[in-house]
């Protein structure tokens, strides 16, 4: 593939998160699987509970991680495509008609667009607007539940549909924030169902399925059947609320708190067996604290539980309790502490996995791309690609950025890729060691391989 042909295939998403911004360029191979070319991945402290609450700050991640991908991609980004998630999202059904005048001809595309287009005439509550509107299935007359209605004919067109809303002041500060970057957004769509197109098989969807994906700031639920999706909601609650709990549990900083959660940190205490005590070095001239492993579970597990009964009433509200055959799917950030599939299944009787967004990559992908961490940037991509296509053009040639090569990696044969500026585990055992044995005094061996893991220890991203 030439340069110019690669240039003009290449398409970018854009995820911004409570926990982090992360930049993605790829284009698909000839084998129909996604090639990264660039990534950037930055803090993000300008989002809270997925909703812009700093705008600069904002700015500021979005342009480091769009710099970082560029670099790597060795190309300039003029468009992408933005994920939206929030505690502002909800979800609601509504009935469509259209009577088509001329029986004898076929429906065609262009009847459903216009119900869909009735669907954006909806009165909504003072402030709200509609993302996504969501055919379920149509009814030609009198012949109902049926998935594609063109080619038939028919004088009364029906079709039941999920409609997706948000805040227009949430979208409008995402749009903002990405138009101060100076790039132009190329549409808008719902994290969770990205997050679905990267992690969920199409048998999972026909056989019925609830991904929960655990970020920083919120877990967004979306329920497939059929192959359709039929609920989409946000819980308020994720991995920042359980590093939130440990704090206040065990009365340390917030940033041991969340080191704490990464290192030692399991979602089921019956699992931690051998109970070990964990050391804290105290502020200057005062003594170390110790935390039992076990207490700090009981922590976790408490707030995780509460997490669960959401997801729970969801399901019910939602009216598929008991069609979901293939259970949960958990991914996101908070997917990665130890035992969270466990407890998942325990809590909530449903066959539970963690979805890893690899299904789509190209062989030879980062482990590191690997981790549910990245589902809804791969997910927000792969949707870019099956719905906008070669549409629009989302970079240029920038022969300055390609002649950068400083602190890459490979991703794959073709695409060097710069170290992100924080690193995240690419599974959920990795770096979760177990503490070197003591030789001389427990304590106070423990004490000083704790302290080191709390000076070196980056931070976690969920």
């Amino acid at each position: 593939m030439n340069d110019q042909s690669r240039i003009k295939n290449i398409a970018v998403a854009l995820d911004i998160g409570t926990t982090k911004v992360c930049a993605i360029a790829g284009h698909v191979n000839e084998y129909g699987k996604l090639e990264i070319v660039g990534l950037g991945v930055v803090r993000s402290e300008g989002v809270s509970r997925g909703v812009v609450s700093n705008i600069d700050k904002t700015v500021k991640a979005i342009r480091e991680a769009i710099e970082i991908a560029e670099k790597n991609a060795k190309c300039k980004f003029k468009e992408v495509h933005v994920g939206i998630a929030g505690q502002h999202i909800k979800s609601l059904h509504h009935h469509g008609l259209l009577v088509r005048h001329d029986s004898n001809s076929e429906i065609s595309q262009s009847d459903i667009d216009k119900l869909i287009k009735d669907m954006h005439q909806l009165v909504l509550p003072p402030g709200d607007k509609i993302l996504h509107v969501v055919p379920q299935e149509y009814t030609v007359d009198d012949e109902q539940d049926i998935i594609d209605p063109i080619g038939m004919s028919g004088v009364r067109l029906e079709a039941n549909f999920h409609i997706i809303t948000g805040q227009i002041s949430a979208s409008r500060n995402i749009l903002r924030c990405v138009e101060k970057a100076g790039l132009k957004v190329a549409e808008v769509t719902l994290e969770p169902i990205a997050s679905a197109t990267s992690v969920l098989s199409d048998d999972e969807r026909e056989a019925g399925i609830a991904l929960v994906d655990i970020g920083g700031g919120t877990t967004d639920i979306s329920i497939f059947k059929d192959g359709i999706i039929r609920h989409t909601c946000v819980i308020p609650f994720g991995g920042n609320v359980i590093t939130k709990d440990i704090r206040e549990g065990c009365t340390v900083m917030n940033e041991q708190a969340e080191k704490l959660k990464v290192k030692f940190g399991s979602a089921l205490a019956d699992e931690i067996v051998d109970n070990r005590i964990i050391t804290i070095p105290g502020f200057k001239g005062r003594d170390h604290k110790e935390i039992s492993e076990k207490n700090l579970a009981l922590i976790i597990q408490a707030r995780v539980e509460e997490i669960f009964d959401y997801v729970l009433w969801e399901i019910r509200r939602s009216g598929y309790e008991g069609k979901l055959l293939a259970g949960l799917v958990l991914t996101g950030g908070g997917s990665l502490v130890k035992y969270m599939d466990l407890l998942a299944e325990y809590h909530t009787g449903l066959p539970t996995r963690v979805g890893h967004p690899v299904e789509h990559l190209a062989h030879g992908y980062s482990s590191q791309l690997a981790s549910p961490v990245y589902a809804t940037a791969i997910g927000l991509l792969k949707h870019t690609i099956d719905n906008i296509g070669d549409k629009t053009s989302y970079v240029e040639d920038l022969p300055s950025i390609a002649s950068v090569s400083t602190g890459r990696t490979k991703v794959d044969n073709d695409a060097p890729i710069e170290q992100e500026v924080f690193d995240v585990p690419s599974d959920p055992t990795e770096g979760k060691t177990e503490p070197k044995e003591p030789k001389k005094g427990i304590f106070g061996k423990l004490f000083t391989l704790t302290k080191d893991f709390f000076e070196t220890v980056p931070d976690s991203e969920f």
